[in-house]
């Protein structure tokens, strides 16, 4: 969705608003789904007890943030945004806001809830300074899973509230198996945050993903077999087209990879690989207080908590192969974990479209509120929103996207390419979709964007290709035609 359609929809909420001067409850409905435009995208992380939420966050951000630990807090749906300075606070169930004492304990962040319980504490905000956070807020959630029927329904109030508001504008859900309570809890996001149109921003996590393969050295591999087939399920059923493996753990390790880890792993790296492999059969074994590698009992132990088996057995590899340095092994642990390619996505799928998300967010809000308070001349409205919902094709480019990753086409590696570069793989800006530099001139874009139209046009008619193929090459001449139409307004 681009600046008109946001405006339309800020302009829709504006017309709603004066038909509702009579109801101060409706009007402040009105102003925070206003307000929620120009608000940081709000990206929910979601899943099963024990799927690794809070360290895929602490990854993503790049810093120990979320309380991993099984505490109070992890039974509570916490906010994190951009602030200034470091600050916590919590809300209770009565509204009453308090502020929550933070400490580090072994470098990792804690907060204490003192002799309040999670019961009775609603939710908690952070606010840190993170350029990550400056770009979305990042909602973390208790496990869907939960033993506790009551902490398990704070996520799904969180996300799908009874008022029918969605809670945010996307959905990162972590997967360690594909079972019914997933698919429910996928079924249930897919209502709310995409409305009839289907999700637009949800996107699948295997998480934990070195596990898949028992920490072996292959692990990964592994995982992306695991993770198409969960994506080929998850898109043949439209609740989410893109499953991503990620090893959350080895992720945020890499980040925060230490110069004292890098020389132990060198250290490592020189014992014979019958000795390490011995002394890696377990976690137990390889942490020893008797064993004889040259790496004190306490580093090895620190290595397992923070990289895990796979983690320690792929940092001594990359070192082996001639890795020199710990900025270069960091780089080359994160690019193996899964978390270049997540945030990738992210930033496809959600970053660069963060106003068609938040504009999808306010258009279904907004309808949902005149259905349930109709009023004598809200259907002229109602009728708006529902085209601008109907009529988007950055919400087709973005389910395309997340399918492709998934499902096969009938075309040949190069024309696939060049048809996620246009429907925005690679960027929504006018020379990333046709692939030009970025100084090309006007008259060389707009011959490239026509010859992109027509291609893709006679290709949709292509008498071979399967029903899919033909309609994702009509979404992409159709890509290609707006983005004429743009060249030509300029």
């Amino acid at each position: 969705m681009n600046v008109t359609a946001t405006e339309s929809a800020r302009t829709l909420i504006e017309q709603a608003r004066g038909s509702y001067v009579d109801s101060p409850e409706l009007c402040a409905q009105l102003d925070e789904c206003a307000a929620r435009l120009d608000e940081p995208l709000r990206v929910a992380l979601a899943g099963s007890l024990k799927a690794g939420k809070s360290t895929l966050l602490n990854s993503l951000v790049g810093q120990d943030i979320a309380p991993t630990d099984a505490t109070e807090c992890t039974r509570v749906v916490t906010w994190y945004r951009n602030g200034t300075t470091p600050k916590v606070s919590a809300t209770d169930s009565s509204g009453t806001e308090f502020h929550i004492p933070v400490a580090r304990n072994s470098g990792r962040l804690t907060f204490d809830l003192g002799e309040r319980t999670s019961e009775i504490v609603d939710r908690i905000d952070v606010e840190w300074p993170s350029s990550a956070l400056a770009r979305m807020t990042i909602i973390d959630t208790p496990g869907t899973s939960s033993l506790s029927t009551d902490v398990s329904a704070r996520t799904w109030k969180a996300l799908v509230p009874d008022d029918g508001v969605p809670g945010a504008d996307a959905v990162v859900y972590l997967l360690r198996a594909l079972n019914a309570t997933d698919l429910q809890f996928l079924t249930k996001v897919a209502e709310h945050v995409g409305g009839e149109s289907g999700p637009l921003g949800v996107i699948g996590v295997l998480s934990r993903a070195d596990e898949v393969g028992a920490g072996r050295m292959d692990a990964m591999a592994s995982a992306d077999d695991v993770a198409g087939r969960f994506a080929e399920e998850l898109g043949r059923s439209g609740l989410c087209q893109s499953v991503v493996p990620v090893a959350g753990l080895l992720a945020l390790a890499a980040r925060t990879l230490r110069q004292s880890e890098f020389a132990a792993f060198a250290a490592l790296a020189e014992v014979p690989a019958a000795d390490l492999s011995s002394a890696m059969l377990s976690a137990d074994r390889f942490v020893r207080e008797d064993s004889s590698l040259p790496v004190d009992a306490a580093m090895r132990a620190q290595l397992v908590e923070r990289f895990g088996l796979f983690g320690i057995r792929l940092a001594v590899t990359s070192v082996k192969l001639g890795v020199g340095d710990s900025p270069t092994l960091a780089a080359e642990l994160l690019r193996r974990s899964g978390l270049d390619e997540l945030r990738r996505v992210i930033d496809v799928q959600f970053g660069q479209r963060a106003d068609q998300l938040k504009s999808h967010t306010a258009l279904v809000t907004l309808s949902r509120l005149l259905e349930r308070n109709p009023r004598e001349n809200t259907a002229p409205i109602a009728a708006s929103a529902a085209r601008l919902l109907a009529d988007v094709h950055g919400f087709r480019e973005l389910r395309l996207l997340g399918r492709l990753r998934s499902v096969h086409t009938d075309l040949s590696p190069e024309d696939l390419a060049a048809l996620q570069r246009l429907i925005g793989g690679h960027g929504i800006r006018t020379h990333e979709r046709l692939g030009a530099a970025e100084g090309e001139s006007l008259d060389a874009q707009r011959a490239q964007a026509a010859d992109a139209a027509q291609r893709w046009r006679t290709l949709s008619s292509h008498p071979l290709f399967d029903q899919f193929t033909a309609r994702a090459c009509q979404v992409a001449a159709r890509s290609a035609e707006g983005v004429l139409a743009e060249i030509v307004a300029e």
